[in-house]
């Protein structure tokens, strides 16, 4: 079983936080150190710790994070010039909380995904 996260605090609005949408399956909140104007966090209600622990009933919750990614983009006036969703996972992915999340980032230009390393 997984264990509680800071995230399952804010879908439970123990810790304030800017939320922007919750409904049954998902919460939408701005993150707290944002690295573009846009930048907020979508995140199952159901705390799912990574991409490898997602199961064929979490299929709707996922598509539903899709679904709702489009809404705030186009809420948050970014949706015509472009913006990035990210889901990290586990460590070398760079995933900081054990509770998928997916980045929903624009509002300017974001070059490239990743850095190349030289070879």
């Amino acid at each position: 079983m997984a264990e509680e996260t800071i995230f399952s605090k804010i879908i439970r609005k123990e810790i304030p936080s800017e939320m922007l949408y919750q409904d049954d399956l998902v919460t939408v909140f701005r993150d707290i150190n944002p690295v573009a104007p846009t930048h907020v966090l979508i995140v199952p209600n159901k705390l799912i710790p990574t991409v490898d622990d997602i199961e064929p009933e979490d299929e709707l919750t996922m598509g539903r994070m899709l679904v709702v990614a489009k809404k705030i983009a186009r809420e948050e006036g970014i949706s015509d010039d472009g913006y990035r969703l990210i889901i990290n996972c586990k460590e070398h992915g760079n995933q900081e909380v054990p509770h998928i999340h997916m980045h929903l980032v624009g509002g300017r230009p974001l070059g490239f995904m990743l850095k190349r390393e030289p070879t």
